[in-house]
């Protein structure tokens, strides 16, 4: 009979089950409530996400506040509150409102201000409801005082959000996120925090200029030119991935960076995880939506199925976080 000795003497954690994927709320539980909401975070925490986003921009008065996109227009009713305050492109910006005013508004859920229609008809009705706008601040003490409360450790994944459109404006966000992030405890590498960001010439400031010494992820765009002039395409090459290593601790590429094809039938699964496992970077791919499904699968458990078993990426971002988590 074969000795049981060498197996007796691996630690107990050898026989332990590989952690699972981290699921990230993306711009919290935003398949059920309008995103960048307190009320959509709560959800996601509730649903037992391990991390909510947060995509920061800067107010008038430079304090960082929660949206997506540098203008304001698609996810409150800015343009009903404060008409003639657009720019000559016909956008409402966060950038030309101060907090206060701000908090004036009525977050909803997101839509297309020409025609009025949903983005996405089935989820939470637009202009039902009372949301307000978050700051970065605000939203730190939130998910503070629910691990308080609850015992848990949910962490924080902020973007910073068109830096090199904000210095064109005269304004730093880097500079006004950073403080705040290390007020909270989120400037060390064991920290629950990721900051992201889609420029790699911002990515290289924290690390250097800036001096950030917390977890940072590379976003990619699938495989064209980025803002900055990121090159994606080279970034996801062997000798980009090592390139990236040296700065960020993962990266953040589309879900069709993983998994492609055109029908269930082609599906195929890249090597770019495992790629970027041998290169030291995790793999953290946008963005799981259970009513936007790319082509090559059928239902949320296929999707979830060549993400985690065959592409073995490491985090997920999703708008529907309970779903990811009930595999």
């Amino acid at each position: 009979m074969r000795s049981l000795l060498p197996l007796l003497l691996l630690p107990l954690a050898a026989f332990a089950a590989e952690p699972r994927p981290l699921i990230i709320a993306h711009r919290g539980a935003s398949g059920y409530l309008p995103e960048h909401t307190l009320a959509a975070k709560a959800l996601a925490y509730g649903q037992g996400a391990d991390f909510l986003e947060q995509d920061v921009v800067l107010s008038q008065d430079g304090v960082p506040v929660i949206f997506h996109d540098t203008h304001i227009d698609t996810t409150t009713d800015v343009a009903r509150k404060f008409p003639g305050r657009q720019r000559a492109d016909g956008r409402f910006y966060a950038l030309d409102f101060t907090v206060a005013e701000l908090k004036q508004l009525n977050v909803t859920e997101r839509f297309n201000p020409q025609t009025g229609k949903a983005a996405f008809p089935q989820r939470y009705p637009v202009g039902v409801g009372s949301f307000q706008v978050v700051t970065l601040e605000e939203e730190i003490r939130f998910i503070q005082s629910l691990n308080r409360s609850t015992g848990r450790h949910v962490g924080i994944y902020p973007e910073l959000k068109a830096p090199a459109w904000h210095r064109k404006e005269g304004r730093d966000l880097a500079a006004a996120v950073l403080p705040i992030l290390r007020k909270y405890g989120y400037d060390a590498k064991e920290s629950a925090c990721f900051v992201q960001c889609f420029e790699y010439a911002e990515i290289k400031r924290l690390r250097g200029e800036l001096g950030w010494t917390g977890k940072l992820i590379m976003l990619l765009g699938g495989k064209g030119q980025g803002p900055g002039e990121t090159d994606f395409a080279y970034l996801q090459t062997d000798a980009g991935l090592a390139e990236l290593a040296k700065l960020v601790d993962g990266i953040g590429p589309p879900i069709g960076s993983y998994v492609t094809g055109k029908s269930p039938a082609e599906r195929r699964v890249t090597d770019l995880a495992a790629r970027a496992r041998r290169a030291g970077l995790k793999s953290h791919p946008y963005t799981l939506r259970a009513d936007e499904l790319p082509k090559c699968v059928a239902t949320v458990d296929e999707l979830l199925a060549a993400l985690f078993t065959e592409a073995k990426v490491d985090g997920l971002f999703t708008d529907f976080p309970d779903l990811c988590l009930k595999r």
